[in-house]
């Protein structure tokens, strides 16, 4: 089993809904107006000059093809957005047990 938190610009979010609706994965949870800075990233602070912020999603797998799919998904959307810096990042971890 996997987990996977996917890390996004909120202008995004629609986009990101596409990839998850077309993968079939209806299961996740969110948080909008995420504030951070990501590594070579402009801040997403919410205010002042940085007004934009991040949404976050988390998504347990508990079988590797819609995950590997996710991120077919997301490479594929990421090729369609410009700016490197605004990318959709994907953050995979290893899921131990789910209660």
């Amino acid at each position: 089993m996997k987990m996977a938190f996917v890390v996004c610009n909120s202008f995004f979010n629609d986009r990101l809904t596409q990839i998850l609706k077309a993968n079939e994965i209806d299961y996740f949870t969110s948080w909008d107006n995420v504030k951070g800075k990501g590594h070579g990233t402009e801040p997403h602070l919410g205010s002042g000059a940085y007004p934009s912020t991040n949404s976050v999603t988390m998504i347990a797998f508990e079988n590797d093809a819609p995950l590997a799919a996710l991120i077919r998904g997301i490479q594929i959307a990421n090729q369609e957005i410009p700016r490197a810096t605004d990318h959709i990042r994907l953050f995979q971890m290893p899921l131990d047990q789910i209660v």
